[in-house]
């Protein structure tokens, strides 16, 4: 066997978990379940149940070619240069994938999200994991803070997801406690502030670095 694919089959066996549910809860699903809820966790929207299907393969399994993808085709092959770092974040992204996956699955099976809080729990925890990593990601086309000015200077790259990685490990912090402590529906609309600022504030941030880099080699 391949020592790449050996190297692949826990992530693949992660992928899999959500379909060996789905396949066993089946039958016990009517035709037309629950797709979606609102922030109080209620039922908005209903569709068949192979939608169910769809979900699966836009979650884990599309994570999962993305970016087993995007390192190979990435016209500098600085993705690479991550090493064990680039498959432990897959591994985490997809794990991540799976569990959500299975919740909803679990949710639409009950008709109910006994606590709605898990998924900012779920999302808190995602964006610590992703700030730890923005530290070591190197430059490239397909993931990070992919803005005019940190693609032009590696320097600048480094800097802003330093400065990101940071931003979005106390933005997740503050989002697992903030879950815990206040009620879903009241907490969503904190929840899209904090998504907003910590994705605007490190494109800010690599437009003042520019600016303050070119200001320093115009001055030389």
């Amino acid at each position: 066997m391949n020592l790449e694919f050996k190297k692949e089959l826990p992530i693949i066996g992660i992928i899999l978990v959500p379909f060996v549910y789905l396949a066993t809860i089946w039958n016990e699903l009517p035709e037309t379940v629950p797709i979606h809820w609102n922030s109080k966790g209620e039922i908005d929207n209903w569709g068949n149940k192979l939608s169910l299907i769809g979900m699966l393969f836009m979650l884990p399994v599309l994570t999962y070619v993305i970016l087993s993808v995007i390192s190979k085709i990435d016209p500098k092959k600085r993705m690479s240069l991550m090493g064990g770092k680039l498959y432990q974040l897959k591994f985490i992204l997809v794990l991540f994938m799976s569990i959500l996956a299975l919740f909803i699955i679990y949710s639409t099976k009950s008709q109910t999200i006994s606590s709605p809080s898990f998924v900012f729990v779920l999302l808190g925890a995602l964006f610590m994991i992703l700030g730890n990593y923005f530290k070591v990601m190197q430059p490239n086309y397909f993931i990070g803070i992919r803005t005019p000015w940190t693609l032009e200077n590696p320097e600048i790259w480094k800097t802003t997801h330093v400065f990101a990685g940071k931003l979005w490990f106390v933005a997740g912090l503050i989002i697992i406690l903030g879950s815990l402590i206040f009620e879903s529906a009241g907490f969503s609309k904190v929840f899209m502030i904090i998504v907003f600022a910590i994705a605007i504030a490190p494109i800010a941030y690599s437009y003042l670095k520019f600016k303050s880099h070119t200001k320093k080699e115009n001055n030389l």
